[in-house]
């Protein structure tokens, strides 16, 4: 039976710029073997094709098809969600400002014309960025946001993530976001399994270091859960969490075991 392996990249498949040792000989043993492999991430900051040559770089054979990142998927959502005429004000870096308007998804830097704020990760967020969003709620835009992602897992620790963007909006509007494109949502885990994949739920393995998108994504869609320890998440902080996956190992190696 063909099987569905659906990896997330940074702390599951590298580590920075260094790739987690035994991951190329693992996801190409489960190629050979005909099993199917897509990378998905979250990370707004970088485009589908900077992934395909940096895993080329690394070792890993992948064609463009076999990469999602939450760019690519808010701009599906985007698609359906806006009508003709309307407009997305975008809080980001160029990856993501690039690849929506690949995809055709007309953006606008006015808040009155805005019918949707998109939050993305952005190094270079400010007070301008944040009021500029703020404005736009205040004009009736629905927030979305590409990832909840609080962090990003780096070589030798953690950066600040899109979550920080999110928390600076939400303490301005006092109120939640409206919606999450990328992990865990319902939105992601259906166009990969259904439109990417093309298997049952059942057959997908969701494997990546985070609790709270990657192991919820598959727990909450049907999806086997294979959490990694080496990226973000630790035995005491899988112990103490609510979303607990199907399997745990220690690092990508082992996947082809399971």
């Amino acid at each position: 039976m063909t099987r569905g392996f659906i990896f997330d990249l940074d702390g599951t498949v590298y580590l920075g710029e260094q790739l987690i040792e035994g991951a190329a000989e693992a996801i190409a043993t489960l190629k050979q073997r005909g099993d199917k492999v897509v990378y998905l991430t979250n990370k707004s900051i970088s485009s589908r094709m900077d992934y395909v040559e940096k895993l080329k770089g690394l070792g890993i054979e992948v064609g463009l098809d076999e990469v999602i990142n939450s760019n690519f998927i808010t701009a599906k959502f985007l698609k359906q969600f806006l009508e003709t005429g309307e407009a997305a004000l975008v809080i980001g870096e160029q990856p993501l400002l690039e690849e929506l308007a690949d995809e055709g998804i007309p953006i606008t830097r006015d808040a009155k014309q805005a019918r949707v704020v998109v939050l993305g990760w952005d190094r270079q967020f400010n007070y301008e960025k944040i009021n500029l969003a703020f404005q736009a709620w205040l004009n009736k835009a629905t927030i979305i946001a590409t990832n909840p992602d609080r962090t990003c897992p780096v070589l030798g620790g953690e950066i600040p993530d899109c979550g920080a963007m999110i928390g600076a909006l939400e303490g301005a509007t006092g109120q939640r976001i409206e919606s999450i494109t990328g992990k865990p949502s319902k939105w992601m885990a259906e166009y990969v399994v259904s439109k990417v994949l093309k298997l049952h739920p059942s057959q997908c393995y969701m494997v990546g270091d985070r609790l709270e998108t990657d192991i919820k994504m598959a727990i909450e869609n049907g999806l086997q859960s294979v959490l990694v320890l080496t990226g973000v998440t630790n035995k005491e902080m899988l112990s103490n969490s609510l979303h607990k996956p199907s399997f745990v190992i220690d690092s990508i190696k082992e996947v082809v075991a399971l």
